[in-house]
């Protein structure tokens, strides 16, 4: 398995790792399962993970690496959240929903925390991660915003925004350029899911026809 950590070729000066190119290309198809609300979406990602674990694990992110396994249980449970509401939406797919305002506060407060937890545990424990603060930002935006997309919340793209604009720098910091490369066309797809996913939400909560049963 170590030419999974080997060079695969130069872009633009960019020494581009087998582990690195691999681990992305297929989280950019788990993706775009995901914006078409396939429930293929979380066996794809699990795959991601186990690939981009073996990746930053040699590369001491602890933060990134603890991301990975987060990625594999939260696929696991976002398989079997989605196979119980699979045809819950007109189309016979999964329904997706923005959330409410005590969810989002739920979320952004989680996140907060659980950074500030893992920032901290990191700073005290130097040999945990090199890059303590955005390692621990990347580690948790990740679950808070596979969580959301578990629950089939809108806001799930929003929190994928927010974590690529600190993962982008922190990867070409670290030596894994292409994940810094191929996050332009996870941007792309995001906003192109986040609009997908925001028209559904309005044909989901269309008001009932009056006399129908709530």
């Amino acid at each position: 398995m170590n030419w999974l950590n080997s060079e695969a070729f130069v872009l633009l000066d960019q020494h581009i790792k087998w582990s690195d190119m691999i681990g992305n290309v297929i989280g950019l198809i788990g993706l775009a399962f995901g914006w078409r609300r396939s429930i293929w979406s979380w066996p794809v990602q699990f795959l991601s993970g186990v690939v981009l674990f073996a990746a930053f694990a040699t590369a001491h992110l602890s933060g990134s690496a603890g991301k990975q396994i987060v990625v594999m249980v939260v696929a696991g449970y976002g398989w079997w959240q989605w196979n119980r509401g699979r045809g819950q939406a007109q189309d016979g797919g999964i329904a997706v929903r923005f959330a409410t305002w005590r969810e989002r506060a739920y979320l952004v407060a989680g996140a907060v925390a659980g950074t500030l937890a893992v920032g901290g545990l990191f700073t005290a424990y130097p040999a945990l991660s090199w890059d303590p603060w955005p390692d621990a930002y990347v580690f948790v935006g990740t679950i808070v915003a596979m969580y959301a997309q578990a629950r089939g919340m809108v806001e799930f793209w929003f929190a994928w925004l927010l974590v690529d604009l600190v993962g982008v720098p922190l990867n070409f910091a670290n030596g894994f350029a292409f994940s810094g490369f191929v996050y332009v066309v996870y941007g792309a797809l995001v906003l192109w899911g986040l609009r997908d996913w925001w028209l559904r939400s309005r044909r989901n909560t269309r008001p009932l026809l009056k006399g129908a049963p709530a």
